[in-house]
């Protein structure tokens, strides 16, 4: 899951960068409000982090203005303890959710996880595609009912198939939530992403195809079939 930081603290935005890869986000990082806004210009975001102040604008400006802007994107705001003040400028600017320095790295994640499923509208069941299941709150994918170790890139482009499981996700689309921004990975670098996949995914009952012009698509294994490339368009939900 693809996440925008938004903190021009150096020493915290390194600590939070750190956790949350380790916990199976794939985040990018922004000092300030210009960088949030170039990022967010190119990249499709499942949720931002977003501290208020930054040292070219404050933060509920930049809120505004995305929302101004028709980005629906959850953004979950840290604000100093008990400012009150800035909570309820938030409330009527767009902001989802409210995290008080100092906070817990657990707390963090579990509001991370209940705006992606609000905004999803997914709100307590897990993604799943025949026996594979993802469980939000965890980040944590089963498969047949045990544990599918996967790493933090494999992580992402699994979630984002399985979120649209029976549709294709674009080849750039799949990218942009696998790679930083800022990675020097090339084009194809998400073809040895799948290719990993696939290989843990194999003898199971769901796989990943190759759709033709469209990109790739998580589906359920029909009887009798071992190809992983479709030449007909899926329809697109």
């Amino acid at each position: 899951m693809r996440i925008l930081l938004v903190e021009d603290e150096q020493e915290m935005a390194a600590w939070l960068m750190r956790a949350l890869k380790q916990s199976g986000f794939v985040p990018d990082h922004a000092g300030d409000a210009a960088t949030a806004e170039t990022l967010m210009a190119s990249t499709d975001y499942d949720a931002v982090v977003l501290d208020l102040r930054l040292p070219d604008r404050h933060g509920l400006d930049l809120l505004a203005d995305m929302r101004k802007a028709g980005k629906r994107t959850p953004v979950l705001v840290l604000t100093a303890q008990g400012s009150l003040q800035d909570k309820v400028r938030g409330l009527n600017v767009g902001a989802d959710d409210f995290l008080s320095k100092p906070f817990e790295l657990e707390e963090l994640e579990a509001r991370l996880g209940a705006l992606m499923r609000r905004s999803r509208g997914r709100p307590h069941a897990p993604l799943s595609c025949a026996s594979l299941s993802f469980e939000l709150e965890n980040r944590a994918f089963t498969l047949g009912g045990n544990l599918l170790q996967v790493t933090p890139r494999e992580s992402a482009a699994l979630a984002a198939l399985l979120a649209r499981s029976g549709s294709p996700v674009g080849k750039s689309q799949l990218s942009s939530k696998v790679f930083p921004q800022a990675s020097h990975a090339g084009p194809d670098a998400i073809e040895l992403v799948l290719h990993r996949l696939r290989r843990k995914l194999a003898d199971s009952d769901v796989r990943i195809v190759t759709v033709r012009g469209l990109g790739y698509m998580l589906e359920a294994v029909p009887q009798n079939t071992d190809s992983n490339t479709v030449t007909q368009p899926a329809a697109i939900a």
